[in-house]
């Protein structure tokens, strides 16, 4: 399966993952889409063995975790370096998601979380000793996750005029 080969079905699963994948069992799909569990089974096994789904993630509440310092750490890499150093940063304890930009000299966003400013101080400095040069830092009040609703057809969405009476 190749980018650009989803249909319908393909779409609306991984919709329908995004919005709760821990509480979507195949039955409940298959029953959204009137199809089989075993039909939409495959279509996972499918999308799974191609790579479009890449894993199952948690959502976590970090300062409940007792972590009460979440932050965006903004880094520059030079380009030739910059996939091989986003690499290192995942190793940095702490280090919570590594993000490459295309362009820019502001091309590689770190999440990191720590329980103090003690923590946020060393994370930085273990970044900078990979490579990265750190251009800014942001402490994040909280993160919002939310399915892509191009996933839907049009009158399907929950934005779309009818107020997505059609979600079932």
């Amino acid at each position: 399966m190749k980018h650009g080969e989803l249909d319908s079905v393909d779409r609306h699963i991984l919709y329908y993952l995004q919005e709760d994948a821990r509480r979507t069992s195949s039955s409940d799909m298959a029953e959204r889409l009137d199809l089989s569990p075993s039909t939409v089974r495959t279509r996972l096994e499918k999308l799974e063995s191609s790579g479009i789904i890449r894993g199952y993630h948690l959502d976590i509440d970090y300062e409940l975790a007792g972590y009460p310092l979440y932050t965006k750490i903004v880094c520059t890499a030079p380009i030739t370096e910059r996939g091989e150093l986003a690499n290192r940063a995942r190793e940095v304890h702490g280090v919570t998601a590594v993000r490459e930009i295309m362009t820019g000299k502001r091309n590689v966003y770190v999440n990191a979380i720590g329980e103090d400013h003690d923590d946020l101080n060393r994370i930085g400095e273990e970044l900078d000793a990979v490579g990265l040069d750190i251009v800014d830092e942001q402490i994040i009040r909280d993160e919002y996750v939310c399915p892509y609703q191009g996933f839907l057809d049009p009158d399907e969405r929950p934005d779309a005029p009818d107020g997505g009476a059609n979600d079932g």
